[in-house]
């Protein structure tokens, strides 16, 4: 028995995310039946975690178990042959049966892109939030650094998270920009569901001057007493790595 490791890029907005659904199509999905097609028999595959409709990655890593003897050249350029042009696997590695995409997983990189132009953009328009708003970057990058370190998270997240503790160590949030773009980097050990979403959100909302600084730190201080900002939409978000 061999155990392979993917990493696999893909273009979300045509999917339901990556978890199987019972109605639209996944990323899992659509994987799970190219390795069936190439291996002869069901696949099933364990990922580091979840991405919503509509959500990228650059960087999920998946793993699946096999008895079969294919090259793991197969499982990237062969698999890639067989997959749409919207998801491709960038690696693939033999690794020990006992390791788990998400248990194993020590940290998470995710990236936020916002596109600032005035006019709309037909080329950024599916992963990047078009604000148009001017937004303040100083007073985005005070309430950032607030956001680093351990804390209770329970105001950053979204109905149906089933996580049993809201406590998330943050790394880092840096915010740069390139030209018209605004990335907003997040870099920690886990998150909570639509978290990052509604992070960027926020800044977005404190870039606007509708909230300020001391606003997210009292959201961090006293969590759940008041609602962070809105949900970002789901096209900006990009899973870019997963550390182990």
């Amino acid at each position: 028995m061999r155990q392979i490791k993917l990493v696999v890029e893909y273009d979300g907005t045509g999917y339901a995310g990556w978890q199987l659904q019972p109605n639209g199509v996944s990323i899992q999905e659509t994987m799970e039946r190219a390795l069936a097609t190439m291996l002869k028999v069901p696949v099933r595959l364990h990922s580091s975690g979840r991405t919503d409709a509509g959500v990228h990655a650059r960087g999920m890593v998946a793993a699946f178990k096999t008895d079969t003897a294919v090259p793991l050249r197969a499982f990237s350029e062969g698999l890639n042959a067989l997959l749409p042009p919207d998801i491709a696997v960038s690696s693939a590695e033999e690794v020990p049966l006992e390791f788990h995409p998400r248990f194993d997983a020590r940290g998470k990189h995710y990236r936020y892109s916002i596109y600032r132009g005035e006019r709309r953009s037909p080329l950024a328009r599916l992963w990047a939030w078009h604000v148009r708003t001017p937004l303040d970057l100083a007073l985005m990058r005070e309430a950032a650094e607030l956001m680093v370190g351990e804390h209770d998270f329970a105001s950053f997240r979204t109905a149906g998270c089933a996580a049993k503790t809201t406590v998330r160590r943050i790394d880092a949030v840096d915010i740069v920009e390139e030209g018209d773009f605004l990335r907003i980097d997040v870099r920690g050990s886990g998150f909570l569901r639509n978290m990052v979403r509604m992070m960027a959100g926020t800044l977005v909302e404190v870039g606007r001057g509708r909230r300020t600084p001391r606003d997210v730190a009292l959201l961090l201080s006293r969590p759940g007493s008041t609602p962070a900002g809105p949900t970002a939409p789901p096209h900006g978000l990009c899973l870019h790595e997963v550390y182990y």
